[in-house]
């Protein structure tokens, strides 16, 4: 695609308003008449939806949302407990997650497998190759009897795994203590319990690697120019990549010659499926070409927070 054609758009339609959306249009007389009437309807949308929440407060989820959809994602785990002799043990294991998010570990090793021993289970997901946010929850082990609980169990295994699991071999983690962390080499954030018990995964959680993939791919240009009129940077940028995206926005990764940094573009409203974020990335895609080609008033508040991570 040419830098003097408008962006390709991704095959959902239109329906979300741009996510940094301009305080006023461009006058009309100072654009094609095509383009205006595009701008007017871009505003119209716009005014049409519910009073964005301030990007500052919204542009994330929150760490409890982030701890239960690592838990949703991850296929295994480390648990760990103090053995007999007073030494650590740490395993690796598989597991699935009940209701609350307590995971539901596969364990054959009688030397972990000790029922009311206090113990911590660690999981992280690494999201798009760059980045691995983790948690890690304390607790003690419980042997589930409920058949009903195991029922539950043993159907979210099959889905997750593809085969059936040995219901003696089940074990519950309590969600006493839980901590968040973001990346390697992060500082770490403790959870309240009660937040992480009540939190929702993130919707998108299944379909965001390969959302990634499609706008890394297919899209790289638009993502580029995303980031050129959304964020305030001064930096010499060589490449931009998309590495996760979520229902309130997206996270790049941003090289340059003095390292590689973080942004985090919001989405001006919530999605809550693959059609909802192509729409979004749609309309900001479509609105960065007409402030680039001066179509339309560059007047937004933009993104001002890089943090290098390497």
């Amino acid at each position: 695609m040419s830098s003097s054609s408008s962006p390709s758009l991704l095959s959902s339609p239109l329906t979300s308003p741009a996510t940094v959306l301009s305080k006023k249009p461009a006058s009309p007389r100072a654009v094609p008449s095509g383009t205006a009437r595009r701008w007017v309807r871009v505003v119209a949308a716009a005014a049409a939806a519910a009073a964005p929440v301030s990007a500052a407060s919204r542009a994330r989820p929150s760490a409890a949302e982030v701890a239960r959809t690592v838990v949703e994602l991850a296929p295994s785990g480390t648990l760990s407990v103090v053995g007999p002799d007073g030494w650590p043990l740490g395993v690796g294991a598989r597991f699935v997650a009940d209701a609350a998010g307590a995971p539901a570990l596969c364990l054959a090793a009688a030397e972990v497998a000790v029922p009311d021993a206090p113990s911590s289970f660690h999981v992280e997901f690494q999201q798009s190759g760059a980045r691995t946010p983790q948690c890690t929850m304390l607790g003690a082990l419980t042997k589930p009897s409920d058949e009903s609980v195991l029922k539950k169990l043993s159907t979210r295994w099959q889905k997750k795994f593809g085969e059936q699991i040995d219901q003696d071999l089940l074990y519950l983690i309590s969600v006493d203590r839980v901590l968040h962390m973001e990346d390697f080499n992060e500082d770490g954030m403790w959870v309240v319990p009660s937040e992480y018990t009540s939190a929702e995964p993130d919707p998108l959680r299944n379909s965001a690697e390969n959302l990634v993939e499609e706008f890394n791919s297919k899209h790289a240009e638009d993502v580029h120019r995303i980031y050129s009129i959304y964020v305030e940077s001064d930096l010499q940028v060589a490449d931009v990549k998309m590495i996760w995206v979520d229902r309130l926005g997206f996270d790049l990764h941003v090289h340059s010659g003095e390292g590689v940094f973080a942004v985090r573009i919001p989405f001006s409203r919530d999605v809550s499926d693959e059609k909802g974020v192509k729409s979004s990335f749609n309309m900001m895609s479509h609105h960065a070409w007409e402030v680039e080609k001066s179509y339309a008033s560059p007047e937004f508040e933009k993104v001002q927070f890089l943090k290098k991570v390497r």
